[in-house]
């Protein structure tokens, strides 16, 4: 049994018809009624019997006919990446980055990905991570960069950085070296809405102590809080990386949360049943080479 005869079988049984196969094949009928012929000699089962309408598979023919499929492709796939080992990466991937992320690296990714992979293409998605988790699983996006995700057996998480989050407030105020979780109450916040990482973090941390915060202000992203800390309208709580995001670093000041500290994590998320092809893996390597908490190092 060859590739050459399942390849024949498969054409046969799926067209319902020897000469409808040979044409699809570019063959002649003979040849292909021959190989199955052989097929089925060798393996002792009729795979096919004839009827007044065409050609139907047996109830061995439909077993082999499975496998047979799986086989096939398994030998497309195998020859595709032998053939993608010995050339450039080419095609389109698209990777999904926090907003954050993205406004601090997507520079140094773009710049990178042109120099490494000159013969295909980068999109990037920015957007919150939930909505790239979601973005993930229906298929829009190839692999991202994800705070906090919640677990799925669709993705995979490799975890790429793990960082404390602290207490930002204007110049003006007096922090502590540190500041612990019933302290926060005492301060003004202007935290993420709901949806976001950081804020479902923050709540799923303090929820078990009973505290509650004193949020004045809710807002769609962590350069917008910084705003509103740099104007010194009110105090946030953000992971230590986000500091560098800000147009007015002097104009704020920060101070470790804890005892018990608060990290969020930063993983690489890609899915499971998609293969894994060289432009994706490529990427993925890019993506790990990244200075998440400088941001605009080049690679």
């Amino acid at each position: 049994m060859d590739l050459r005869q399942l390849e024949y079988f498969v054409a046969v049984a799926e067209q319902g018809s020897f000469s409808r196969a040979a044409a699809t094949l570019n063959l002649a009928q003979p040849s292909v009624s021959r190989q199955i012929a052989l097929l089925e000699e060798e393996l002792g089962q009729r795979l096919l019997e004839r009827t007044g309408r065409g050609v139907t598979a047996t109830a061995a023919g439909h077993a082999l006919l499975a496998h047979a499929r799986v086989m096939l492709n398994a030998a497309s796939q195998a020859l595709s990446d032998l053939k993608e080992m010995h050339s450039e990466p080419v095609g389109r991937i698209v990777v999904g980055l926090p907003n954050r992320v993205a406004m601090g690296l997507g520079v140094p990714l773009i710049r990178e990905f042109r120099r490494r992979l000159p013969n295909a293409l980068l999109s990037v998605v920015e957007g919150l991570s939930l909505s790239l988790r979601e973005g993930l699983i229906a298929g829009r996006i190839d692999l991202g960069l994800l705070f906090d995700p919640a677990p799925t057996p669709l993705l995979s998480y490799e975890p790429l950085m793990r960082e404390r989050m602290v207490l930002v407030a204007p110049k003006g105020y007096r922090l502590p070296k540190q500041v612990g979780l019933e302290v926060l109450a005492d301060f003004p916040l202007v935290l993420p809405g709901s949806h976001n990482p950081i804020r479902s973090l923050v709540d799923s941390v303090l929820l078990p102590h009973r505290i509650v915060l004193n949020v004045v202000a809710e807002v769609g992203a962590v350069h917008t809080a910084l705003a509103v800390v740099e104007d010194g309208l009110a105090c946030s709580i953000l992971p230590d990386s986000a500091l560098c995001l800000s147009s007015r670093r002097s104009e704020i000041q920060a101070t470790p949360i804890g005892p018990p500290a608060i990290h969020n994590l930063l993983v690489l998320a890609m899915p499971r049943a998609r293969p894994a092809t060289r432009l994706v893996a490529e990427t993925a390597k890019l993506l790990r080479e990244l200075d998440f908490r400088n941001g605009a190092r080049s690679l």
